[in-house]
């Protein structure tokens, strides 16, 4: 299958734009191969499109972002994180947030109305990538990838750079049995009965684990009102998932 036609497109945050080095995107769902509820920029091989597809959106993305290989994490909605090294880089990890310091490797994680966030710690040259949805905000993953790269790199969080894809807004965060899903601790973000603001959940999180405020930047854009340009599980059970890619070059 060809792929040097599409054109796929992608978001880019403005904290990252003075480091040219720090390759990243929030693609859409625009510029893939396949069909149907999966069209055309599906990069999930766990949703039933047809894995040759998959392979080659993924080489799609690969190729826009320019970076030589992209790891992409097994998720599961949990909290597990998993450092990305020259000796486990051709493994698939278990898990739903990714670090490393090795250059020219993509970090990557899929989502449909959950969150993707990109960490860039530039004192240690060190990016990061982590999927939460209701329920990775409620086991704090984001807190998990922080506590993991100061354990292992000496990150400190108030030199990280936290920037947030396009996910599930306020207006459609309905969740009607929040008391046995949500930490009670969450149950403050709620707009209205049964309506969650998990855009800020995670800003409440981040600032409490060190980061600085400046220093979140939230898309702010809902993936269920705009489902021409983003995959949205709940504005379609079958659909596909857009990728969140960052990778450090050399």
């Amino acid at each position: 299958m060809e792929f040097e036609n599409h054109k796929p497109e992608w978001l880019e945050f403005e904290l990252l734009e003075s480091f040219p080095h720090i390759a990243h995107g929030v693609f859409l769902r625009h510029g893939g191969t396949s069909q149907g509820s999966f069209a055309s920029l599906n990069v999930s091989d766990a949703v039933g499109d047809h894995p040759d597809t998959v392979k080659v959106n993924r080489e799609v993305v690969r190729k826009s972002i320019n970076l030589p290989k992209i790891v992409y994490a097994h998720q599961n909605h949990g909290s597990n994180v998993h450092r990305i090294t020259s000796k486990n880089i051709d493994k698939t990890p278990q898990a739903d947030a990714l670090f490393t310091t090795e250059k020219n490797v993509g970090l990557a994680v899929t989502h449909a109305d959950c969150q993707a966030a990109i960490f860039y710690d530039p004192v240690h040259e060190a990016v990061g990538v982590a999927h939460a949805g209701w329920k990775g905000s409620a086991q704090n993953v984001y807190a998990r990838l922080i506590e993991a790269m100061h354990r292992e790199i000496g990150t400190q969080a108030h030199n990280l750079l936290v920037c947030i894809s396009p996910s599930l807004g306020p207006d459609h965060a309905e969740f009607k049995n929040y008391k046995q899903e949500i930490p009670q601790e969450l149950w403050n973000f709620q707009t209205k009965p049964t309506y969650f603001d998990f855009w800020g959940v995670s800003q409440k999180q981040l600032c409490s684990c060190g980061v600085l405020e400046k220093n979140i930047e939230i898309s702010g854009l809902c993936t269920v009102c705009n489902q021409k340009d983003y995959f949205s599980y709940r504005g379609s059970k079958q659909t596909g998932r857009n990728a969140t890619v960052v990778g450090l070059k050399t």
